[in-house]
């Protein structure tokens, strides 16, 4: 099945909810927290894969983790679907011109206080990536065919802030893709076998 047949034939699939705490049902955050929106671009370009970020090692959420375009909801986004095209095109250098977009994916709450809007798009046109060079220090793609596979994910564990909490991670090559993004994929896998 062609690329786009198979995304769409995924969200047409009924789809679960997605967080942090999805393998850590006892895990308890301090009541009364603030979640702040966010948005990410899960961009598939066909023939190359899924479009995937390593972000800069000095940054204050997430250093030097492999995640999709994206970020917080300014006042000037209309959307997350708006948000996601503009920290695309700020991070990457992808043009929202070029990009169809399919739908959304299930919100997903982190355990860092995001609550984040994965869009799925489709990107037929080639495009050389641009990195903006305060928040990205890579940009690269990893085969869809990889990341819809269900087996490919492993359930791993470390400590956080005093409790073992366990995730999703999906290995490629050099990158560990793991957490929020791993979590996100997950969830388009198990929709992707349905």
């Amino acid at each position: 099945m062609p690329d786009l047949d198979l995304l769409r034939h995924a969200l047409a699939q009924p789809a679960g909810k997605s967080s942090d705490f999805d393998l850590n049902p006892g895990f308890r955050m301090p009541p009364g927290r603030q979640l702040r929106a966010a948005a990410v671009l899960v961009a598939v370009l066909p023939g190359q894969g899924v479009l995937l970020t390593k972000r800069a090692s000095h940054l204050k959420h997430h250093p030097g983790q492999i995640a999709f375009p994206g970020g917080k909801l300014d006042a000037t986004d209309t959307s997350p679907e708006a948000c996601a095209l503009r920290e695309s095109q700020e991070e990457v250098g992808l043009s929202p011109d070029t990009v169809q977009i399919l739908g959304r994916l299930p919100q997903h709450e982190t355990v860092t206080g995001f609550l984040i809007t994965p869009i799925l798009a489709y990107v037929a046109q080639r495009f050389a990536p641009v990195p903006e060079q305060g928040e990205v220090n890579e940009v690269f793609t990893i085969p869809l065919a990889h990341l819809i596979d269900p087996r490919r994910y492993a359930i791993e564990s470390r400590r956080w802030q005093g409790q073992t909490r366990r995730y999703y991670a999906v290995p490629w090559g050099p990158y560990y893709i793991w957490g929020a993004t791993a979590r996100i994929l997950r969830g388009l896998a198990e929709r992707v076998a349905r």
